[in-house]
């Protein structure tokens, strides 16, 4: 209070001395003003992390779009693009891209110039009984005022320079490469995801056409052994035996038909089609052989190409530069304080141009050990990204070298299942000559067909693999875009 009192100790003379010069009445102001300025710049810390790394589950829903008359016609392609617009993990990735730049923003700021304007008017009257003074003083009253002066200025902070704001700036630079990194892969990973709900939705639609055929296949022979037990050629188990057959199938068609309608509906979330929008698969899932690709040249590949694999490269890359932040908590920083305006008490009858310079050298002598802290704290985050780096390496080798051997081994069973599908049809179509002719009773039939219908299964199944593999194995190795078009070219 006493620099308070001493100053309106002097403006309660100012009746008597005149005029006090308007630098001088601006000056302890400014002073203040520089004073807190110099400290009041601070930047947040870089070991702050992103959002959280999405869960695999983000993937498999979306954001609805705008229904559509009619029945959608969807091909592998077109639901891709779909899944690329509406996913939900692809989305959440892309927010996360604009959540890195203001982190970046951020720590570029404690770099850039910091301009302010606070021009001011004020009006007082002050009682000098207030301070203390209560005796009368001839020719000095007890009230001062009112009086009016003002100050208009200009403030500009600048950091010279600062190695600690440098390397947080760097670090949230590599931070956001990071973030775009892996919101690429993020649109790997939504490919992936479409292609494996799309692969399994023409998979159970095969499974329904199938048990479709079946059932045909079973009344035919049910019709037949009837046929016979009328005749008094076969015995009526033969009839039930036949029958039993027809509703197993029968029932096996129905859970087929559900199971389609439940992927559909799976599909529809994953790639974000309104509710209750009806749509069609146009693309069937024949058998392409694929091009083969050597380990070495697929690992080159997917270490160059991994989005994923680059994301981590630079998390390590900003750890390393976090780590110097942190270690430049010992190095002195420079900064630059100033202000320029005018002062007075009137603008336009009484002022003067009045300005503030300053340089300041902070000079860390002893921080109560938080910069230590700080680098315990950095080096153990640059250990923990390596450590993920290397990890992602490895797992990106075991990918590529599973999804090789998944494609030669579906590809032979492939082969093997085609082969025995004519194997079975042959087989059941020789059974049922032989029942006709009285030769054999129903189990034979029966039996045949439940063949036909394994060896069916076993070659959709093999067939789902194949074709599963080959987007694995583009997803493997980062191109799973542009694989999806090379791979399934015009199916």
């Amino acid at each position: 209070m006493r620099p308070r009192a001493m100053r309106f100790a002097i403006l309660a003379v100012l009746p008597l001395l005149g005029s006090l010069p308007a630098s001088a009445q601006s000056g302890s102001s400014t002073a203040g003003r520089s004073s807190s300025s110099s400290g009041g710049s601070s930047s947040s810390s870089s070991g702050q992390s992103a959002p959280a790394a999405l869960g695999q589950s983000s993937f498999s829903g979306s954001v609805p779009g705008q229904p559509v008359p009619g029945d959608l016609q969807l091909s592998l392609q077109d639901t891709i693009d779909r899944g690329l617009k509406q996913n939900l993990g692809l989305l959440l990735s892309s927010a996360d891209i604009g959540y890195a730049r203001g982190e970046r923003w951020e720590q570029l700021s404690a770099l850039l110039p910091h301009v302010t304007a606070s021009p001011y008017v004020d009006v007082s009257q002050v009682s000098l009984a207030e301070f203390g003074f209560t005796f009368h003083v001839p020719g000095i009253p007890a009230v001062v005022g009112p009086f009016s002066y003002f100050d208009a200025r200009a403030n500009l902070t600048q950091s010279v320079f600062d190695w600690k704001a440098i390397n947080k700036e760097r670090s949230a630079a590599q931070s956001l490469k990071s973030a775009r990194y892996t919101y690429k892969d993020a649109r790997d990973l939504v490919v992936l995801a479409v292609g494996l709900q799309y692969l399994q939705a023409i998979a159970d639609a095969a499974r329904v056409e199938t048990a479709d055929a079946q059932v045909n296949t079973s009344q035919a022979l049910f019709d037949q052994a009837n046929d016979q037990v009328k005749a008094g050629t076969s015995p009526a188990i033969d009839a039930t035996r036949a029958h039993v057959e027809l509703q197993t199938r029968q029932q096996q068609w129905i859970q087929a038909k559900n199971d389609l309608a439940i992927q559909k509906l799976t599909l529809a979330r994953v790639i974000g089609l309104a509710p209750g929008q009806e749509f069609d698969l146009t693309d069937k899932s024949p058998y392409a052989p694929f091009e083969g690709i050597g380990v070495d040249d697929a690992l080159k590949l997917a270490y160059a190409s991994r989005s994923d694999y680059q994301a981590a490269l630079s998390d390590v890359r900003a750890a390393e530069y976090s780590r110097e932040a942190a270690f430049a908590g010992y190095f002195p920083s420079l900064s630059f304080n100033g202000d320029y305006g005018a002062a007075g008490t009137h603008p336009a009858t009484n002022s003067h141009g009045v300005f503030d310079a300053r340089g300041t050298l902070t000079i860390p002598i002893f921080e109560g050990g938080s910069v230590h802290a700080d680098v315990l704290q950095a080096d153990a985050r640059l250990e923990q990204s390596r450590e993920r780096r290397d990890n992602l390496r490895g797992q990106i080798d075991a990918d590529v070298r599973t999804a090789l051997l998944n494609l030669e081994s579906s590809a032979e069973l492939v082969t093997v299942a085609q082969n025995n599908i004519d194997l079975a049809e042959q087989t059941l179509t020789q059974s049922r000559d032989r029942f006709r002719a009285g030769v054999t009773d129903t189990v034979e039939v029966v039996q045949a067909q439940e063949q036909v219908a394994s060896a069916h299964e076993q070659y959709i199944s093999s067939l789902f693999n194949f074709n599963y593999a080959k987007i694995s194995l583009a997803r493997a190795m980062g191109i799973a875009e542009e694989g999806v078009k090379e791979y399934f070219k015009g199916k």
